[in-house]
């Protein structure tokens, strides 16, 4: 029990409970429903599985601000190879590894040139959403969506039996994957030891320069992912979409317990501060509360669990 109480995503959870308490007395009729869980397991989907990717890159000790640029370059490049009379699965592929070869180019930066992390996906964000608007010619693509707009949509009553859309499950499938390689295999460990300390992971031979490029390939390739799932929720390739995502996807890792100086993290965490924003947007929604009330609340449980961070270090 001491050992769980001890987990740094504990503090998330619990605000979690709250927070959905509070909302469920607030308003019980319609909070309630069924059909109101099911929709906020689908709007955490985005963000829930870039951050994911997220928990890697920072548990490493850096940044990633390109990954809102790279999911709406994805969506860009799954619904340009549909309307070009592409199958679905070559459409996922095709975005998926384009998104993993700009988390690639990021690494190869960082870790070869030497660049700061802030300064290398600063840039490719503005490159690579000026690359989305340039490859849809500033426009949103309109394209046949072949059953993937299926991903992330409500259940037919045949269907009744998956009881949450194959989107959620992936994204559930991605953390759980994400998690055992994070905490329980070589590669995680190497990850925690450069976020740590790079100059000591170095000295014990741990290869820093790959392990970083691989985790920003993974981070890369898992907004690819999110990029498919937002094409699935818009059923076009709009490459103004996911602006600010950055900024939800960071948010929820921190609020999950990671620390933005590195070494420390985890995927259940940042699963678990994605599903508390979702809550506090849906919530503030079902009562009423206008958009920039949502952003300060939201903003208010950044800064509490930042505080609550750097106690914990002193």
């Amino acid at each position: 029990m001491k050992a769980l109480l001890r987990r740094r995503w504990i503090g998330a959870l619990l605000a979690l409970v709250v927070v959905f308490v509070v909302m469920l007395a607030l308003r019980p009729d319609s909070f309630a429903r069924t059909t109101t869980m099911v929709t906020m397991a689908r709007q955490t989907v985005i963000v829930g599985i870039a951050a994911v990717g997220m928990t890697l890159v920072i548990v490493l000790g850096g940044i990633d601000l390109s990954v809102g640029s790279t999911v709406a370059f994805s969506s860009v490049v799954a619904a340009k190879l549909l309307h070009g009379g592409h199958g679905a699965m070559a459409a996922v592929s095709g975005a998926i590894v384009t998104a993993a070869v700009i988390g690639l180019l990021n690494g190869a930066l960082v870790a070869h040139v030497r660049l700061l992390p802030f300064i290398v996906t600063l840039g490719t964000m503005s490159i690579v959403r000026g690359a989305a608007k340039g490859l849809a010619d500033e426009q949103k693509i309109d394209a046949p969506v072949r059953g993937l707009d299926a991903l992330l949509a409500p259940l037919p009553p045949e269907r009744a039996w998956m009881l949450l859309p194959p989107g959620v499950w992936i994204a559930l499938a991605v953390a759980a994957v994400a998690a055992v390689v994070l905490h329980g295999t070589r590669f995680g460990r190497h990850v925690f030891a450069i976020g740590s300390n790079e100059q000591t992971a170095r000295l014990c031979g741990v290869g820093v320069e790959r392990t970083k490029i691989a985790v920003y390939a993974i981070a890369g390739l898992l907004a690819g992912l999110a990029g498919v799932m937002a094409f699935s929720t818009l059923t076009v390739g709009d490459p103004t979409t996911a602006v600010g995502l950055e900024l939800d996807v960071i948010a929820a890792v921190v609020i999950g317990g990671a620390s933005l100086a590195g070494g420390e993290g985890s995927i259940v965490g940042a699963v678990i501060g994605a599903c508390l924003m979702t809550v506090v947007k849906t919530g503030a929604t079902h009562v009423g509360l206008p958009n920039w009330v949502q952003e300060i609340v939201t903003g208010g449980i950044i800064l509490v669990a930042a505080a609550l961070d750097r106690l914990r270090h002193r």
